[in-house]
């Protein structure tokens, strides 16, 4: 038996400009430049013209409130702007993409290394005498090493690999051999497959001392548990040595680099980060830029405004002509709302940044030692937007001050009461507890429960877990370890 009911039922549905919105919020200058290289390909009424711009805090300042979400209510303005509108301006008038047109673009992207160490070692394999088989197995060995400059496959893996998809069959032992030789391509140590690997290799291809050379080879290959769990009165005691031998051996293997890779391997990436706002002190007020060179100078086409115009204002148009306005009326909304979208991300963006730069003055005055306990809420409330966005702006986003290059999302964190009844911040924390465990002496480091003394005495109501907890964090070893002669 069939039935009718009626049910009211409220629901929040995004419309398409929302969702391009909140997309659009998610990216970094790099990737929004990206975005957009993309739109004006699929949309010949985007182009772009050269602007600048700039945004002034005052200290204090409120803040000013702006409902961002307002403009995406619903679809149903889409005409709010017509092609009329555009057209008394020639391009779409800068005003609408800008707070001010004298702005100064104050970004400062890193540029990028010219060769990595990946391409310096391919360089160094292929001027080797090398049978093609044994290039293709070096080849597949230093695409292979992490960034530490580490090989964490087998050779047995890589031979598999070889004959299965390349119908290539090399010996073990020529495997071993080629591997030694890229070993002492440079840096030195290269493609080792475990710490006391690379630091022999170094050994025994760089010049220092022989006789203290011989000692750490030694120490490395016999008694290298021991070396590692700095158990160095073992060492003594069985290799007979003096203190001041043992430190002189200590020193010398201090002096090899443990991770031949770094700083190398990963240098392309990370020198590409370019920051997406720029916070320059201007007497008691902060200057702050937002990196948007590309979104800002972003305009609707003249001449095909026109055409579309032209195409409005006949009385009679072919088929062919009908289909050319609708196209280009779709592209006009398209390219409308996409600018739109645009804009509405750059307030965003603007706005939050102000929020942290004033909530977090001292930081950009002093340093990190000046951060304030700070969540995501704080900024929500403040600026009445929801936690999301908050998160959305700040994930994988930087800011450069005179205080260094930051993530947004380093000036967010949990806080502890001080016995002042004042809360610090965890990252203030961290920063005494590096600064405690660089200043102690290292043949007695200092232990958990007195680290979790000094900062008591400072006022800081911490427990030694917490203290363990954040020692960890920063992957700083137990006090035994950090024990040195």
């Amino acid at each position: 038996m069939l039935s009718f009911s009626q049910k009211l039922s409220l629901s929040q549905k995004l419309s398409p400009q929302q969702i391009q919105y909140q997309k659009l919020l998610q990216l970094n200058v790099m990737s929004l430049e990206q975005r957009i290289q993309e739109e004006m390909e699929q949309n010949p009424l985007l182009e772009e013209t050269l602007l600048e711009t700039e945004e002034l805090i005052q200290e204090p300042q409120e803040s000013d409130s702006l409902d961002l979400d307002d403009d995406y209510d619903s679809g149903s303005d889409s005409d709010e702007y017509d092609v009329e509108d555009y057209m008394n301006e020639g391009d779409l008038d800068s005003d609408r993409l800008n707070t001010s047109a004298d702005e100064e673009d104050k970004s400062r992207p890193i540029a990028p290394s010219k060769v990595s160490i990946t391409d310096s070692l391919l360089d160094q394999l292929h001027l080797l005498e090398l049978p093609d088989e044994m290039i293709i197995l070096g080849e597949m060995i230093i695409q292979s090493l992490d960034k530490d400059g580490y090989l964490k496959l087998k050779l047995e893996d890589l031979l598999e690999d070889l004959e299965m998809f390349d119908h290539i069959k090399v010996d073990i032992d020529d495997a071993e051999k080629l591997l030694k030789r890229i070993q002492i391509f440079d840096p030195i140590g290269i493609a080792s497959r475990n710490l006391q690997e690379c630091l022999l290799v170094q050994l025994e291809n760089l010049d220092y001392d022989p006789y203290y050379t011989f000692l750490a080879k030694d120490v490395l290959t016999n008694h290298y548990n021991d070396f590692v769990n700095k158990r160095f009165v073992s060492i003594e005691n069985k290799l007979n040595f003096t203190d001041d031998t043992l430190k002189k051996v200590l020193d010398l293997i201090h002096r090899l680099n443990p991770k031949p890779g770094e700083g190398t391997i990963t240098s392309e990436e990370a020198n590409q980060i370019t920051p997406d706002f720029t916070v320059e002190k201007n007497g008691k007020n902060f200057i702050v830029s937002l990196n948007d060179k590309s979104a800002q100078s972003l305009t609707i086409s003249s001449t095909y405004l026109e055409l579309l115009d032209s195409n409005k204002r006949k009385r009679k148009i072919t088929d062919r002509q009908k289909e050319t306005h609708k196209f280009l009326r779709e592209k006009f909304e398209s390219a409308k709302w996409f600018i739109a979208s645009i804009q509405q991300r750059r307030n965003t963006l603007m706005q939050i940044m102000k929020t942290i730069v004033e909530k977090q003055h001292e930081f950009f005055e002093i340093g990190p030692k000046a951060l304030k306990p700070m969540i995501y809420k704080d900024i929500a409330d403040e600026i009445q937007m929801d936690i999301s966005t908050i998160s959305r702006v700040v994930n994988g986003k930087y800011v450069q001050s005179p205080v260094g290059i930051h993530e947004l999302k380093y000036f967010f964190s949990e806080g502890l009461e001080t016995s002042s009844g004042e809360d610090i911040s965890n990252k203030h924390i961290k920063i005494l507890l590096k600064e405690y465990i660089d200043g102690e002496s290292k043949k007695n480091p200092l232990s958990d429960d007195k680290l979790k003394e000094l900062l008591n005495e400072k006022g800081i109501l911490i427990a030694r877990r917490t203290v363990a907890k954040y020692r960890e964090a920063m992957m700083l070893p137990v006090a035994r370890l950090r024990k040195e002669m």
